[in-house]
């Protein structure tokens, strides 16, 4: 999925798609997610697509509690390319 349309689609979906999507997947999302931060001119949109971070890190911390961000953080170490 776009980092665009991750932007755009209504929060409640992409709550609702964040259960529901495999480990690698939310990480994959929370990496673009990150990348359109950081790519993102206008305030308002940062601040729209840092609240969808944090919607990610509460799923991580959900499915992982008391290791915060260590799973995605040792996700994106495996990962050559990113």
């Amino acid at each position: 999925m776009s980092s665009n349309s991750l932007v755009n689609e209504p929060v409640e979906d992409l709550a609702s798609r964040l259960e529901t999507m495999t480990d690698d997947e939310l990480f994959g999302t929370m990496n673009d997610l990150e990348k359109a931060s950081n790519t993102a001119e206008e305030a308002d949109a940062v601040e729209e697509i840092i609240s969808r971070i944090a919607l990610a890190e509460s799923e991580i911390e959900r499915r992982y509690p008391g290791r915060l961000l260590a799973p995605y953080r040792e996700w994106k170490q495996r990962q050559p390319l990113l």
